[in-house]
């Protein structure tokens, strides 16, 4: 607890004609009444008051005699005195207006303006964030997406190599830090994508940033001049097109098969883009790898007009079947791909460190510019997760995980088939925390996401990802988060929803 002598009240300039005594009371009476002195906050010591606004001590005195007999402060001897836990009177607090009802947040992705005349129209655009606002609770329910498993996590030796860096660390360590991010783990990183994604990558060409976000925030603004078009895979991931947008630039939603992105459309709509967002190890949302030679035309494209493409390799780490793929990174020979990977996904997502893989002629304008806007991420962060990856926890981690969630893949594969079968068509599942599920029938996605969130099921409807066009009706499906209980669990009761939907649709 602070000590008396270590508080201060901040008070307003006496007004003329008002006596120093009526002028205090009125102070620290309106202080508590408004809530800036809270029940049971601890006032000041009578003789530090009284030094600190060059009051006499008796004037001070006589105030708190008045507030204590008047209930709004209690005094215990050698204690001090404090707000009173139960005040006589309190100014009203206007009520909250009751929270509008309709659809669950994650069911829906408003295009609205915001009807707030202050903001610019980029900031119109930053205030419809898709993301959450609030914390996700624990544990996950079936079916989050986009997350993995908590649990599993191995915290007993992320603490232990936390509390060994706290206590070797050098002092020329809380100083700054490097805005490209702590050399040692940029060295880990480029060692990791090396082996696991053919990346010949160098920790000079490796950029730590807080999110995939901020990458894709600082790229919009290095290389998108306002009306510049950019092409985004359309269905696409929300968080891509939004910052694009918000930087100005002409969005093009560009159409998506089973290849992947159609580079053929998106030279016909709009050749001269300066930029390229894509998923390619695994469309995001409809789960596809980038077909090759799909890889090879974007980026021959990409050469050609002088564009840069953003390669958003966001979960494809968890690859179950089949031999692992090469990041399309690995066969840019002209540099016009910026790569891009979250711990967030791997490890925790309250960890927020993730990584860019610069080309050359990028790596001093995005240092700087991330210097400019955030200095750089939290240092010791870095040096834990060094430390985490070098002595080959990291690895292990993902291959224990690859397992685990591809057996949870192949619990929710065979528990849609047994359950839900004439309702959603789900692919086979090879990649990644999620699966996309077709409707087989008239079923509006947005609203059946919202009645399973009503019967407490989590589900994200793929409308939600489209851009330009209408997205396939269905829905995204998490599966790394959930217990193969929760699971079997969910699906039965996603399919009584869904077939009560469709016997309200069918009359």
């Amino acid at each position: 607890m602070r000590r008396a002598a270590d508080i201060e009240i901040v008070l307003k300039p006496k007004p003329e004609g008002i006596s120093l005594q009526h002028w205090l009371y009125n102070e620290i009476r309106t202080a508590i009444l408004e809530g800036r002195l809270a029940p049971g906050a601890r006032l000041p010591a009578s003789r530090n008051l009284a030094l600190q606004h060059n009051l006499s001590r008796g004037t001070v005195l006589t105030v708190f005699d008045q507030l204590t007999a008047e209930g709004y402060i209690v005094g215990a001897v050698g204690s001090g005195s404090f707000v009173a836990p139960e005040l006589p009177d309190r100014r009203p607090v206007q009520a909250k207006a009751a929270p509008m009802t309709g659809l669950t947040d994650a069911c829906k992705l408003s295009r609205q303006e915001v009807p707030d005349t202050v903001l610019s129209v980029r900031g119109k655009i930053l205030a419809r964030s898709p993301f959450p606002i609030r914390g996700s609770s624990l544990p996950a329910r079936a079916f989050r997406a986009n997350q993995p498993d908590l649990t599993q996590f191995p915290f007993n030796i992320w603490a232990r190599i936390s509390a060994r860096q706290s206590r070797l660390s050098h002092r020329n360590l809380i100083a700054n830090g490097d805005a490209q991010g702590f050399k040692p783990l940029r060295e880990a990183i480029a060692r990791h994508l090396r082996a696991a994604r053919g990346i010949a990558a160098t920790a000079d060409n490796v950029l730590i940033a807080g999110s995939v976000q901020q990458v894709l925030d600082l790229s919009a603004r290095l290389l998108l001049d306002p009306g510049d078009s950019a092409w985004i895979e359309d269905p696409g991931y929300p968080g891509a097109w939004m910052v694009l947008e918000a930087a100005g630039a002409k969005v093009v939603g560009v159409p998506v098969d089973s290849g992947g992105i159609d580079v053929a459309a998106g030279r016909a709509n709009a050749p001269n883009a300066r930029l390229a967002y894509v998923t390619a190890g695994r469309q995001a949302p409809l789960g596809m790898p980038l077909a090759l030679d799909r890889q090879l035309a974007i980026l021959a494209w990409a050469e050609q007009a002088g564009a840069f493409v953003i390669e958003d390799d966001y979960d494809s780490e968890y690859r179950f079947t089949g031999n692992p793929l090469a990041a399309m990174k690995s066969l840019d020979v002209s540099g016009r791909v910026i790569y891009t990977g979250t711990f967030s996904k791997l490890l925790f997502p309250t960890l927020r460190l993730a990584y860019a893989v610069l080309p050359d002629q990028l790596i001093e304008p995005f240092t700087a510019a991330l210097s400019l806007t955030s200095r750089h991420a939290p240092l010791a962060t870095q040096m834990v997760l060094q430390e985490f990856i070098d002595q080959g926890h990291f690895g292990r981690h993902i291959r224990r995980m690859r397992l685990l969630y591809a057996e949870r893949a192949k619990t929710l594969k065979q528990a849609f088939d047994t359950h839900l079968s004439g309702l959603l068509d789900m692919p086979e599942i090879t990649t990644g925390l999620d699966a996309p599920a077709f409707f087989l029938g008239e079923f509006n996605d947005v609203l059946a996401c919202d009645l399973a969130a009503k019967a407490g099921i989590e589900t994200r409807p793929l409308s939600y990802y489209a851009v330009e066009r209408p997205a396939p009706s269905g829905l995204v499906l998490g599966f790394a988060a959930v217990k193969s209980a929760d699971i079997e669990f969910g699906a039965v009761t996603l399919a009584q929803v869904l077939e009560s939907y469709k016997g309200r649709i069918s009359h």
